[in-house]
């Protein structure tokens, strides 16, 4: 499991960015991902797409493509737009990419509808990743959440589940049950977000939570319970073969030996 996670970073310019790249390469960290959300976005967005292309194409990248962030003037545009990235991203086979709606869904253009459209598409055969919150339900008290993955796996273009975070393993276990029951999980990977835990951390979380992101005030009110917690979700990774996508700052040697040591046994080995 250690050697398939994945690191997703945040970045405010491509200087910063090239640092972070540059402690990936150093410490043999190959799978990250870039996230469209904060400054990178519209034009900055497809300057990195560039940028790492350019000088990483070893890298293993899955860019999240946000509907809502890349949107321009109008619905045909945007769409263009998205066709034109997903022409010269899937030249390169280490290049992957989460669609997702965004934030707040643009009307006519969010990821139902857009893959209706790319299954119209001649000569364009692709595979693309979808957000799934298990969570909303329980939590939000929105019904759709599930009814929108089933219309996105029916098209036929999916080939990965990336699971959004939440501090309830049994909801998490519910959709994965549910997944197998209506058999929609084969050859569908499956990637499931981890924040590590720290007194930053929920500090920050308190002060601005993470829209749609459930975490118990039982781990926001006690470290060492956050802790348990993450092991514990760890554990249920490994076992349902979901691989871990960190979504917290490692980019420094304590920051990710700190991410390491949950992925440690009791006789302080890396899980394989």
């Amino acid at each position: 499991m250690i050697s398939n996670l994945r690191f997703e970073f945040s970045f405010k310019n491509i200087s910063q960015l090239e640092n972070k790249l540059k402690f990936c390469k150093f410490n043999n960290i190959n799978n990250i991902n870039i996230p469209c959300k904060g400054v990178i976005k519209q034009d900055f967005f497809y300057s990195t797409f560039k940028y790492i292309s350019q000088n990483y194409p070893e890298l293993n990248v899955t860019y999240h493509y946000s509907l809502y962030h890349q949107y321009s003037q109008n619905t045909e545009k945007s769409y263009q737009y998205f066709l034109e990235f997903l022409k010269n991203s899937f030249s390169n086979s280490n290049i992957g990419i989460l669609l997702v709606s965004g934030s707040n869904k643009k009307k006519n253009f969010d990821v139902i509808n857009v893959l209706s459209r790319i299954k119209e598409e001649k000569n364009l055969k692709i595979k693309l990743g979808i957000a799934h919150n298990p969570y909303i339900k329980k939590f939000y008290n929105d019904t759709s959440e599930r009814e929108r993955l089933d219309i996105k796996l029916s098209s036929g273009l999916i080939n990965s589940i990336w699971f959004q975070y939440g501090t309830d393993i049994e909801v998490l276990q519910n959709e994965i049950n549910y997944l197998k029951k209506v058999r929609k999980y084969e050859k569908i990977e499956l990637f499931g977000s981890l924040l590590i835990p720290s007194k930053q951390f929920i500090a920050r979380f308190k002060f601005r939570p993470w829209k749609g992101v459930y975490i118990s005030e039982r781990y926001l009110f006690s470290l060492d319970n956050f802790y348990d917690f993450t092991r514990d979700l760890v554990r249920f990774y490994k076992k349902n073969n979901i691989t871990p996508v960190i979504e917290t700052d490692f980019a420094s040697s304590e920051k990710l030996d700190c991410v390491y040591s949950f992925f440690r046994n009791k006789d302080n080995v890396y899980y394989s």
